[in-house]
This record gives structure tokens, sequence and C-alpha cells, in this order.
């Protein structure tokens, strides 16, 4: 099956700043093998930017760009958005339809916002989804620490079943390019 893996708003300004994201570190590492293994199987990898102009996530700011070592190659794309949505007012459905996609993997951050909206507009669209369950974060919140969070969505999200398509949440090494998971 053919896939596209969107890397969303893996950004300094969200990823630097004290406290980091959970598992920071750990989940940029398998980002970057999860990129890795896309691109050998010639995989499009798609890395999402958060943009809002008067904030700490402005178009061109230090904080806007990707996180110092998340790994960027030649021929991967890089997408700017303005919503939670990675779809809206983007070139991102064009993209996947120019390439015959038949699949996303998502990954990135926050959980909750971002890789949720995203997730849920792909099932709408009729994409199966494989939300890679160990390779999104987001912060701790009041009313929830991040792993909770992040633990909550990987089994909400996999548990809907009105989009049609299927949404899994699948461990990072589990994840074959190539194949229909």
């Amino acid at each position: 099956m053919k896939s596209a893996l969107l890397v969303i708003d893996v950004q300094r300004g969200l990823f630097d700043p004290e406290p980091r994201p959970f598992e920071a570190d750990t989940v940029i590492s398998r980002i970057n093998a999860l990129a890795e293994r896309a691109r050998y199987a010639a995989t499009p990898v798609i890395f999402v930017q958060h943009e809002a102009s008067d904030s700490a996530l402005e178009f061109g700011s230090e904080s806007w760009q990707l996180e110092q070592n998340l790994i960027v190659e030649e021929g991967d794309v890089i997408l700017r958005k303005t919503t939670p949505d990675s779809f809206l007012a983007t070139s991102l459905a064009g993209l996947l339809a120019q390439w015959g996609t038949e699949q996303l993997l998502i990954c990135g951050y926050a959980s909750e916002f971002c890789v949720d909206t995203t997730t849920r507009r792909a099932a709408a669209l009729g994409f199966p989804v494989i939300l890679v369950a160990d390779a999104h974060t987001t912060h701790d919140k009041d009313h929830a620490p991040a792993s909770m969070i992040r633990a909550h969505h990987n089994a909400t999200l996999s548990n809907i079943r009105s989009f049609g398509p299927a949404i899994k949440a699948i461990a990072s090494e589990q994840i074959v390019f190539g194949l229909a998971m």
C-alpha cells in the first residue's frame, strides 16, 4: 500500500524550552529511524511546521525551525500550516493525490491537538491511518501527564470506526513501509 509519513510540528519552539515534551529525545530518535526507513522504501516524508504570526512560532523565526536533531534530507517535503489540521489551507491533499497515497503514518507533536486533528481529518478524507504509537508526544498538562495523554489518544483514535478507514496505533519498531498494516 502506497504510504506517506507525516511528521507534525517537531519544532524548536515546542521542543527546546524546558520543560521539554514527554520523551522528546526518544521521540525524535524514533521519528528519524522511521523517516530513514520510509526514504529507503521510496515513501514520501513530509515535515509539517505550524506557524502563527506574533508568536514564538512566527514564520522564519528561530523557534519556528525544525528541531535541530531532526534529520531532514533532500527530497523530503516541508509543509507550512496555521491550524491544528495539516490539511486545512495547505497543499497536503494535493500532494497525497499526486503521489497516489493510500495510507498515512502520523507522528510528531502535540498528541491532543495537531496529531489528533490531522489523524481524524485524514480518516475523514478516506485514508487509513497508522498513528505511530510511540512517536508522538506532548507536554504534561494540569489534568494529565503527557504519557497518559499519548496513551489516551492511542486508545481513543484507534477505536474510532465511524470514518470508515481504520486508524491503528502501532509502535514504531513494528512499522514496515510498503505493507498494508
